[in-house]
């Protein structure tokens, strides 16, 4: 059966999944975010930004061999767990830089200080237009006074169930799928 399932390409072990938006804005913010992508502001970066919770931090317990002719680098098949960390990036969509960090948690209190990073890290003449998913860390008061009092900073929310187009969830979502 399963030389059956190579020679036509059959996987019936994966399982693709996919959700209608049902966001009664859905083509007004279906517009706004692929106007960024196609028609970018002048004098402004447009980040994707993206959090992925609950990851694994993990160590090998001895080092790896090192990369050599004809033999790729190579690991120990056990690790040692050291909890989890939520990572937190924003993709410019520019040049594909980004910027990250990792935290213990996943509150708005986190975010505040991801938002805090990319002030400093980018260039203080251009305006931000942040490309975010719906979490209710992004909404929370003390983030909304914060950007209030940072101008340069435009939120612009994916539709409902549609976090596939912020080009940096749906890279990650490609890669955890095909990982």
């Amino acid at each position: 059966m399963l030389k059956v399932w190579q020679a036509n390409g059959l996987k019936p072990h994966l399982v693709e999944t996919f959700k209608v938006s049902r966001d009664p804005k859905f083509v007004e913010k279906l517009e706004d975010i692929v106007g960024l992508y196609m028609s970018p502001p002048e004098h402004a970066l447009v980040l994707c930004c993206d959090e992925k919770s609950q990851v694994q931090a993990l160590d090998r317990t001895q080092p790896g061999l090192p990369l050599k002719k004809g033999r790729a680098q190579t690991m120990t098949h056990d690790y040692k767990r050291n909890g989890t960390t939520t990572l937190s990036a924003a993709m410019s969509t520019l040049d594909g830089s980004v910027i990250s960090r990792c935290a213990q948690r996943h509150r708005h209190v986190e975010w505040l200080d991801f938002l805090r990073q990319i002030n400093r890290e980018t260039p203080k003449n251009k305006e931000l237009h942040l490309i975010c998913d719906n979490c209710a860390t992004h909404k929370h008061p003390k983030v909304k006074e914060w950007l209030e009092k940072h101008p340069r900073f435009h939120v612009h929310f994916t539709p409902t169930s549609a976090s596939w187009l912020n080009m940096l969830a749906y890279i990650a979502a490609s890669f955890t799928r095909h990982s």
